[in-house]
Parts: structure tokens; sequence; C-alpha cells
């Protein structure tokens, strides 16, 4: 078989492969509980105290299929939603936001800070690689320009931007959200306690025990 032949019929298995994986995980959870510990399943969970973020297909990621975007855009990307999973100073970061950001590709960007985002990472993708991304359910470990359009191109993305120019730019936020802690000076200063009693002055002709 020629190698040119191949082309075609891994796209084929690529395509089956999102198809598959994306019936697998449809859904997951971060799941963060009163006493700050976070977990991760594929089943809606009571709410009640805990704080809920969706991940995955439920993604906010998943928004991006908005009206105003092409036709063909809204499809693929209300099929597999795109996510980036990046880290500060990494240039294979910087080569894959461009990849996507010149293929007119709508996607979510999360940063990896924290050993908390390490492993969020890991729990998302399989590994601690970034750059990563997810295409619907399937994670592409580091940047490979010939995979990640290969795997666009299977998911049904244009291979040239048809993303309106009034289009806002993904704004990267946290893949694991911050708890908020109040700084000292924000603190209100404490009540000062009330000054003792000033006891009276003894009258003229009396005894006090």
């Amino acid at each position: 078989m020629k190698p040119t032949t191949l082309r075609p019929l891994l796209r084929l298995a690529a395509l089956a492969w999102l198809t598959l994986a994306s019936l697998s995980a449809w859904s997951q959870y971060k799941v963060v509980a009163p006493d700050g510990s976070v977990t991760y399943t594929d089943r809606p969970p009571f709410e009640g105290s805990m704080r809920i973020t969706p991940i995955g297909r439920n993604a906010p990621a998943a928004a991006v299929a908005e009206v105003g975007l092409p036709i063909e855009l809204r499809q693929a990307a209300a099929r597999y939603p795109v996510m980036l999973y990046t880290s500060a100073e990494c240039a294979p970061c910087d080569d894959g936001r461009k990849l996507l950001q010149k293929r007119g590709v709508p996607y979510a960007e999360r940063t990896v800070a924290t050993e908390d985002d390490v492993q969020a990472l890991e729990r998302l993708i399989g590994g601690r690689t970034v750059p990563a991304l997810t295409i619907g359910a399937q994670p592409l470990r580091g940047f490979s320009e010939a995979d990640w359009a290969s795997y666009l191109d299977a998911a049904g993305y244009p291979k040239e931007s048809k993303l309106p120019r009034t289009w806002p730019a993904a704004v990267p936020s946290p893949l694991v959200q911050r708890a908020v802690v109040a700084s000292p000076a924000a603190r209100p200063a404490p009540t000062p306690a009330p000054p003792p009693p000033v006891p009276e002055a003894p009258q003229p002709g009396t005894i006090r025990f």
C-alpha cells in the first residue's frame, strides 16, 4: 500500500475514535466539598453545600457553539468543543495557541500552575504534559502540528479561519479555582475592650470591705 493512501484511513480512524470517545465520556464534573477536597465524577452529583464545576463535555467551552458562528464551525464546536491547557513560559504552548488561532478554532484555555492544577490535568488527559488539547473527549498530550491538525480535520473544523472578526479571544483561567483568602488588611479590626469601671470614692464615715 502506498504511503499516500494511509492518510485518509488515519483520518477516518481518528473520526471514529472521536465519536466513540465522546459517547463514553459525555459528562464530567469537578466537585469541591466544604472542606476543600476535590473529586471528579461522570455523574451529576447532588449540589447541597458543594461547589460543582462542569468540565469536559459540560464545560464552559461548549458555550462556544453560539449564534453568530458559521454553520460548519457551530456544528463542530457543539459536538467537539476544544480546550487548551497551557503553562507560563511555554514556547510549545504558544505554538499550539497560534495554530488554533490561525485555523479559527473557538476554544477555551486553562492554565496549569499549581500542584492541584497538575493533578486535575492528569485526571483529565492521563498525563502531566503541556501543552495539552482536548477535542471533545479526545486528549492530545504535547504539541504536534500534524497530529492536532489531523484531529481537528476529523472533528470537522475548517482548515482556514471562518471566525467572525468580532469573536472574542480566549481568556486563560486557572484549571482549578483558587480559594479566596482575605488579606490581613481586609479583615476588620478587633473591637477594643471597654475600660474597667472606676471605683467610687468612699464617703466619710463609711467602711468599705
